[in-house]
């Protein structure tokens, strides 16, 4: 939202362009690591990291207690986002790095390695140009909060960080009858997931430590360590539970680490609803406008008011309003441009509904400068919207408004003299729904990063759809 106080006419091209193109995030990552690496010379570093274009590759810290599944999502992550694993053993294992011989020597007189022996392994990994050009999972780093803080300290930021949970009782059965096959690296359980092939079922070993009594000495320590570790990722955590089929686990992971995070970017919104009459536009803009402060501009009431106010606008809908004819095209441009171009929509950003119903009022408004940055298309079935407008009625001596089925009038005397909307008949709504379902397949077309809504449900879980749409960047675009 633009906080500024003093008025500002920004050409909309500019913050379009910058959000398309995601030049405010580009900016802040660019900033990130010249302040992380302070380089002698930034402008060949500023040109590298362009160069290398790669701020949105995997990033992501997978953590969980023994036996959650982490590896086994790790793993899945990995193969489908065609990114590297990176665990304590593969790290060690590197070939010719004194780093790595170093570590291992740690860890089998230990079975420990140091945090910062650890995180400089982790460093050297990160450097190789796979990582840099495909990202990183890191399974199960950090374990303690001291490795969480040196990682941060030298500059290793994940993007996204999931925790798996589920009750101990769960994961020390799990734990049990834990086997791993060494050609491949894959787990298997005697329980739960034991192999087909008899050849695989030969060669499988049982992993040290997996009794009941090392397993809870474990979960012990994990858990006495978790607890710090998780306020090191604010805003980048989330925690899934993984009591649950392991299909179910990994696809709530990958919804979460293709999502982008709330932008910090300055953002004006300019937000379109579309629906059939009846879906709840004029409701949910009325939501925006008291919770966002934005200017909620319906295209019907801003040419009943030009009428009202006897404006030179309204001179030119009046004798369409008499003849009851649908008003042209340029004049419902011209006051839509009109109000659009006011100084508190400029600033503070609106909410448009009843306004484009078609291709070519669509490329109008965007001719003029006014294009959307947001665009929602609430879907209702055909027999809710009936619902909702036929059973509609008012009162004439009173003005209030009833629902035969949501909100009936108190008495039979009321009834008895509520009259119905002639727009509300069924013929006319059948009529309007006709219309706007043969032209929203062609907005819908025009509008790429439109999101479709079930308006069929609790208006306040609409709004929440619709606020997460506002509130969240637009999806990169896929080269």
């Amino acid at each position: 939202m633009d906080a500024t106080s003093a008025p500002h006419c920004i050409p909309p091209e500019m913050p379009e362009y910058g959000e398309a193109n995601h030049i405010f995030e580009l900016m802040q990552a660019m900033l990130e690591q010249l302040l992380i690496y302070q380089p002698k010379d930034p402008i060949p570093f500023m040109i590298d990291h362009l160069q290398r274009d790669n701020d949105n590759v995997p990033k992501i810290v997978i953590l969980g207690p023994p036996a959650s599944g982490k590896t086994t999502i790790a793993m899945w992550l990995c193969k489908h986002l065609n990114s590297n694993l990176l665990t304590l053993e593969n790290l060690m294992a590197k070939e010719f790095s004194h780093l790595a011989t170093e570590a291992t020597t740690c860890y089998q007189k230990f079975q420990t390695v140091p945090s910062r022996l650890l995180v400089k392994l982790i460093q050297q990994r990160l450097n190789d140009e796979e990582c840099i050009r495909r990202g990183w999972i890191l399974d199960g780093i950090p374990e303690t909060r001291e490795q969480a803080l040196v990682i941060q300290t030298v500059g290793i930021t994940p993007r996204h960080v999931i925790v798996l949970s589920a009750p101990d009782t769960v994961l020390i059965e799990r734990n049990v009858g834990k086997r791993i096959d060494p050609q491949t690296g894959e787990i298997y359980h005697t329980t739960f997931d034991w192999p087909p092939e008899s050849e695989i079922q030969n060669r499988l070993i049982a992993p040290e430590g997996i009794s009941e009594l090392e397993t809870a000495q474990r979960l012990l320590e994990y858990h006495r360590n978790i607890v710090r570790i998780m306020p090191s990722y604010p805003k980048i955590l989330k925690v899934i539970s993984s009591d649950q089929p392991c299909v179910d686990v990994f696809y709530q992971a990958l919804t979460y680490v293709q999502s982008n995070h709330r932008s910090n970017a300055p953002f004006t919104p300019r937000v379109l609803l579309c629906g059939p009459v009846g879906s709840g536009k004029s409701l949910q803009a009325a939501l925006l406008a008291q919770k966002y402060g934005l200017i909620n501009v319906c295209c019907g009431q801003l040419l009943k008011e030009a009428v009202a106010d006897k404006s030179r606008f309204g001179e030119l809908i009046q004798p369409f309003f008499e003849k009851e004819m649908a008003v042209p095209d340029n004049i419902i441009l011209k006051v839509l441009t009109h109000r659009l171009s006011q100084q508190d929509c400029i600033q503070r950003g609106w909410v448009l509904h009843g306004y484009p119903r078609d291709l070519d009022q669509a490329h109008l408004l965007e001719s003029m400068g006014h294009k959307p940055n947001r665009v929602f298309f609430l879907n209702v079935p055909f027999d809710s919207v009936i619902e909702r407008l036929t059973l509609r009625r008012t009162d004439p001596l009173t003005g209030e408004r009833y629902h035969l089925m949501y909100k009936p009038p108190p008495t039979i005397e009321i009834q008895a003299r509520l009259l119905q909307n002639p727009k509300d008949a069924e013929e006319q709504v059948k009529l309007e729904m006709d219309l706007f379902y043969r032209n929203s397949a062609e907005l819908e077309r025009l509008y790429t990063h439109a999101i479709t809504i079930n308006g069929d449900q609790d208006p306040h879980t609409v709004f929440e759809y619709i606020e997460s749409g506002i509130i969240n960047p637009l999806p990169r675009k896929v080269p």
